[in-house]
């Protein structure tokens, strides 16, 4: 019998985790005798009660799992959590938050029958923030016009993978966005249309900050255009600046006593190469800061807590335990 994994990442979920795990519950009895299944949520060192819960509930279900990380590590290092911690064959992601509707979860799992390897939920439609939406859009048009790579636009839910190609995934940059993976390697993909709902629960933490900096660090991993970029325009502002400067000299020797050059042409030539200086010194920083993560090799993050998985993963390299605190 095949096993069916789902992992969700969560953090401060309180309202949202009990009902997602009852929601997945029952829509595996429909495939009870034919697949066997576990859900993994990785608590991203929740603030509030979303621990509590799901301790409550791996009680009395050992299908319930849960990687407690022993800080906030964001998103970057999602797969990281899961790696060699999940058993299934057939392996489902989404949020914890219920704006993907798990109710889509049989046609993505009818469409793996079918032989698809990999299925992908896309947006049509969001009810979340406009402003938060229509950034989104603007990204994906960046992303297009630069990435190396074929992209796949509103991708950002569910998702389901075969094992095969979610092991593959764990051997890439740890910081490489799995929907740019997915693309890259050019398996055929199933799309399943949905409309993005409005969260259960609670207030989303991935601000417009986050999401700028996961922008700027998608495009970075995608693509090496921006630095092909920055030498281009950087070649064609010197030579402007040449001739600029050679047809002042060309005047002034022409006309010495009537042509006043003065100090503005200068002064806003400085501000105006100095301006593109940093923008692209800033760009070749940030692909500097990428190359520093992999030559570092660290490879967060550090496992405070597993609940309901077999002892032995207790040994594993990135996992501490609580010190024992007697009253």
């Amino acid at each position: 019998m095949k096993t069916i994994s789902f992992i969700l990442p969560c953090y401060n979920e309180e309202g949202n985790v009990g009902l997602m795990y009852e929601k997945l519950t029952e829509i595996m009895k429909i495939y009870e005798g034919k697949y066997d299944y576990e859900i993994i949520f990785r608590d991203n060192c929740s603030t509030d009660r979303t621990l509590d819960i799901l301790r409550e509930i791996a009680k009395n279900d050992s299908h319930l799992k849960v990687i407690v990380n022993a800080r906030n590590y964001g998103r970057d290092v999602f797969k990281n959590s899961f790696k060699g911690r999940i058993s299934g064959d057939i392996v489902i992601s989404l949020p914890s938050d219920l704006q993907e509707p798990p109710e889509l979860i049989p046609e993505f799992i009818k469409w793996y029958e079918k032989g698809y390897e990999v299925v992908l939920g896309q947006k049509i439609g969001s009810e979340e923030g406009k402003l938060k939406y229509g950034m989104r859009q603007i990204y994906y048009k960046i992303i297009d016009l630069f990435s190396d790579i074929p992209t796949y636009r509103n991708i950002s839910g569910i998702i389901l993978t075969s094992r095969r190609i979610r092991e593959l995934s764990w051997n890439t940059d740890a910081y490489f966005d799995f929907r740019y993976f997915i693309s890259d390697l050019g398996c055929e993909v199933k799309f399943i249309e949905y409309k993005q709902r409005k969260r259960h629960s609670g207030k989303s933490t991935y601000d417009l900050w986050n999401l700028l900096n996961f922008s700027i660090n998608s495009l970075i991993a995608s693509s090496y255009k921006p630095l092909r970029l920055a030498t281009i325009f950087g070649s064609t502002c010197s030579v402007i600046s040449f001739c600029i400067g050679l047809f002042y000299l060309i005047v002034k020797l022409v006309h010495w006593e009537r042509f006043s050059m003065g100090m503005a042409p200068v002064l806003i030539g400085m501000f105006f190469l100095g301006s593109i200086q940093l923008f692209f010194i800033g760009i070749l920083g940030e692909y500097i800061a990428s190359m520093s993560k992999k030559i570092k090799q660290h490879e967060p993050p550090v496992i405070k807590e597993l609940i309901n998985f077999p002892k032995k993963l207790e040994e594993d390299l990135y996992f501490i335990k609580s010190p024992e605190i007697k009253l």
